[in-house]
């Protein structure tokens, strides 16, 4: 397993849509701008995430990600598993550690041991704990408005425009130059 900033974005959009996705869908704009993460890569993140089944998109206005399940029932090696090497499931990791195991030296018996506990560290920890765990260091969750019930945009009242008492080109600043003498 291999532990890299694509999968802390992940896990961190992956909160932060748990937060705040029980008023409907959250658009990525809205977490790229809160996480501070871009907005392509999390595109890209996303649609792994989707072919993962744990996160469902809706198109349209209104439209964003919405969790695949319960955040109860995704862990932290869900999210990473799905971003980071789509061919590796838990199983082969702990098939790929167990097959170190019976390697050449002790020191292959230490990193699948450390890759093992890894994997099963990361799948006791649900996405749910982990937003508990935000909700009990006090994060504010601002209200965002349903799709349907959007602030109407104002328009700005109208400009008048500057009335410019210039010539608008050199043949024009010639007669009006030629005209006061």
């Amino acid at each position: 397993m291999r532990l890299t900033t694509k999968g802390r974005f992940a896990v961190t959009a992956m909160i932060d849509l748990a937060l705040r996705g029980r008023n409907g869908p959250i658009t990525l704009a809205a977490i790229s701008q809160r996480q501070r993460i871009s907005l392509s890569y999390l595109e890209q993140l996303f649609g792994k995430l989707r072919r993962h089944e744990l996160v469902e998109s809706t198109r349209g206005p209104g439209g964003g990600y919405s969790l695949g399940r319960k955040a109860a029932a995704i862990t932290v090696a869900d999210i990473i598993f799905a971003i980071e090497d789509e061919s590796v499931d838990k199983g082969e990791a702990n098939a790929t550690a167990d097959a170190y195991a019976a390697g050449r030296c002790s020191t292959d018996e230490l990193w699948a041991s450390l890759n093992r506990r890894t994997v099963e560290f990361l799948d006791s920890v649900s996405l749910q704990s982990l937003v508990d765990e935000q909700l009990a260091k006090g994060v504010k969750i601002e209200d965002e408005q349903p799709a349907g019930k959007r602030t109407p945009v104002r328009p700005a009242a109208p400009v008048k425009p500057l009335r410019v008492n210039a010539p608008n080109s050199v043949f024009a600043l010639g007669r009006m130059l030629a005209t006061k003498r």
